[in-house]
């Protein structure tokens, strides 16, 4: 004999919270290289991928030395291919450090940041008792400028025992994974981006006041093409995007803090622990980056030297 029972109701399911931010877990879409990019082998360098679709370090190359032309096509497909090359113990000098960037083009000079042992070489000095650090938000360099920079080159000279990582984001990964929506409405948006917001928590205004008419706000595409590689990637960025252009105000930084978001995803980032001597060589146009300020009270000192670039479009 069966004996037969009320079906027990479910209780009503709670109304489920909507992330403002928009951020879902899922699978995300992580191509390294745009399709139909023919992939070849390195005949004069040895590639260690640190990331899924950025980062690798670069074994076999003796940065002081100047670059055969043939090596110096394979580390460019590299550094297009990887977007940051990390290359371990070179203790380059400042001279060899700033010649091996000018490989890659005109080097640019920032009034903004300390100098180092010439108008083109930058120096941070973080430790106790220094200037703040500019560097621990997500950020791609002087995209205030109308010629944001190519890519920059940084040699970590004093190193902490413990932290001072730097990691990069992959924005051309962050822009495949927006949602269809979101495309369409930054797809073809302009957005001003302008120096004052990046510094003025750091410097006084009598320093930064004249400078203003060094550096106006300019516009870049909210979506910049790779000259290179025809990629499309997200180019805004926290310290110097302050809204998009023909927006509300309202909605523009709505979809600013969303857009901004999307660096912080772990699928599109690497992380670089840093030894005495070693060098970071990135494309300032596909990544942003995000120094870790985690090591206080003990130094960090770097070099950087950047390449100048061209107008985004």
């Amino acid at each position: 004999m069966t004996v037969q029972t009320a079906a027990v109701p479910l209780p009503a399911l709670r109304e489920a919270r909507v992330p403002e931010d928009g951020m879902y877990e899922g699978v995300r879409v992580l191509r390294r290289v745009p399709g139909g990019w023919e992939e070849r082998p390195y005949e004069r360098i040895e590639l260690v991928p640190q990331g899924r679709t950025i980062g690798a370090e670069v074994r076999g190359v003796d940065l002081s030395c100047p670059l055969e032309p043939a090596l110096r096509e394979e580390l460019n497909r590299a550094l297009l291919e990887w977007k940051v090359l990390f290359f371990r113990g070179q203790h380059l000098t400042s001279v060899q450090q700033r010649d091996f960037a000018g490989q890659w083009g005109e080097l640019e000079t920032n009034p903004l940041l300390a100098r180092g042992a010439s108008d083109d070489v930058v120096r941070f000095d973080k430790g106790s008792g220094t200037t703040p650090t500019f560097e621990n938000v997500w950020h791609a360099d002087v995209t205030f400028r109308e010629r944001p920079a190519l890519g920059a080159v940084l040699q970590l000279r004093e190193v902490p025992p413990v932290g001072g990582d730097t990691m990069w984001a992959d924005m051309a990964a962050a822009y495949d994974n927006l949602p269809r929506e979101v495309k369409e409405r930054i797809d073809g948006a302009r957005a001003v981006h302008d120096f004052i917001p990046g510094f003025a928590r750091f410097y006084p205004p009598e320093r930064l006041a004249p400078l203003q008419s060094v550096f106006p706000p300019v516009e870049h595409p909210v979506v910049r093409t790779h000259p290179e590689t025809g990629r499309r990637m997200l180019f805004v960025n926290t310290s110097f995007t302050t809204r998009i252009s023909g927006m509300e105000r309202e909605d523009s930084d709505r979809l600013l803090r969303y857009l901004f978001q999307q660096a912080h995803v772990p699928e599109y980032q690497v992380r670089f622990r840093w030894q005495p001597g070693d060098v970071a060589f990135w494309d300032n146009r596909a990544t942003q980056h995000y120094a870790v300020n985690d090591y206080a009270p003990h130094g960090r000192v770097a070099e950087r030297v950047a390449i100048a670039g061209d107008r985004p479009f």
